[in-house]
C-alpha cells in the first residue's frame, strides 16, 4: 500500500507543471498594462507602421492622398523629414532593415525604399497586398489581413516560409501591424483593442495584451480610429503603441494577468 502512495505522489509531482501551464495552444499568457509615459502624436496621421530607434520614431501613414513616410523626434514630436506618396498609393506597414526603411502599400503591390534620412532610394514591385511589416534582422516579415505571415528576402521578396496564426488551434484573421520583439512577433488585430504575441516557429499565439480603455475618446475633439502601431526600444526595453488618428503615443509596461 505504501508503495502505491509513493507512485501516486510521483505522478502528481511530474504532471503538476503541465497542469499549471497547460500544453500546446492552451499555454497563453494574458496581460494588462500600465501607462509609463505619453508622447504627442499627430492626430491627422492614419498610422500604418511604427518603428523606433535612438530617440527617433519612423512612421508610415495611410489613406489615398494622405499617405507619407515620416521621421520625427519622439520627445518633441518635431518632424525631421517626410516623403509624401502620390495619390494612388495607400501606405501600409514599415520596417528598418540594413539601414533601409521599407514602406509597403495596400493594393498597389509596390514597395518604397528609403535611407534613414527618408530620401527615396527605390520604388519596387511587390508581389503581395500588404498590411503589416517587420523584420528579424534577416528577412522582411509581412501580414496581409489573413491569418498568414510570410518571411521574404529583402532583395527580391522571395517567400522563405509562411506561418499561419492560430489561437487554441483556430485561425485568427485580420493580422495587421507587426513588430518583432525578443524573438516574438507582436501583432495588432484590426478593429480589436488587443495585441497578440506570436511564436514565429509555429504561428501559435502565446500571449494576449488587453489594451481596452487606454485612450478615452471623450477627451478629444476629433474622431479616433482603431488601435494600430507598435514600436520597441531594444536598448531600454520600452514598448510603444498608438492608433490611427490618435493624438498620443503610449509607452506601456506589460502586467501579467
Amino acid at each position: 500500500m505504501k508503495k502505491h502512495y509513493i507512485i501516486l505522489i510521483l505522478i502528481i509531482i511530474l504532471t503538476f507543471p503541465a497542469l499549471v501551464q497547460g500544453n500546446g495552444d492552451n499555454a497563453i499568457q494574458k496581460y494588462t498594462y500600465e501607462v509609463v509615459n505619453t508622447y504627442n502624436h499627430d492626430k491627422d496621421a492614419f498610422t500604418q507602421g511604427l518603428y523606433y530607434e535612438d530617440g527617433i520614431m519612423y512612421e508610415g501613414t495611410g489613406l489615398n492622398g494622405k499617405s507619407d513616410m515620416r521621421k520625427y523626434n519622439l520627445d518633441t514630436s518635431g518632424i525631421i523629414s517626410k516623403n509624401e506618396l502620390p495619390y494612388q498609393y495607400f501606405g501600409e506597414g514599415i520596417t528598418l532593415l540594413d539601414n533601409k526603411v521599407y514602406q509597403s502599400t495596400w493594393k498597389a503591390k509596390t514597395m518604397f525604399i528609403y535611407n534613414k534620412d527618408i530620401n527615396l532610394l527605390d520604388i519596387t514591385e511587390f508581389p503581395f497586398q500588404c498590411w503589416g511589416l517587420t523584420d528579424d534582422n534577416q528577412y522582411l516579415i509581412m501580414s496581409d489581413g489573413s491569418n498568414k505571415i510570410r518571411y521574404l528576402t529583402p532583395k527580391n521578396y522571395e517567400v522563405i516560409k509562411t506561418i499561419e496564426v492560430t489561437l487554441e488551434g483556430k485561425p485568427i484573421d485580420n493580422i495587421n501591424e507587426l513588430e518583432y520583439i525578443n524573438d516574438k512577433i507582436y501583432a495588432n488585430i484590426w478593429q480589436k483593442d488587443i495585441i497578440v504575441i506570436i511564436e514565429p516557429n509555429t504561428g501559435k499565439i502565446t500571449g494576449i495584451i488587453n489594451l481596452e480603455n487606454i485612450i478615452n475618446p471623450e477627451q478629444y475633439q476629433h474622431e479616433l480610429n482603431v488601435l494600430n502601431g507598435i514600436a520597441y526600444d531594444d536598448d531600454n526595453e520600452r514598448l510603444f503603441i498608438t492608433g490611427k488618428l490618435w493624438p498620443k503615443i503610449f509607452e506601456i509596461k506589460l502586467i501579467p494577468n
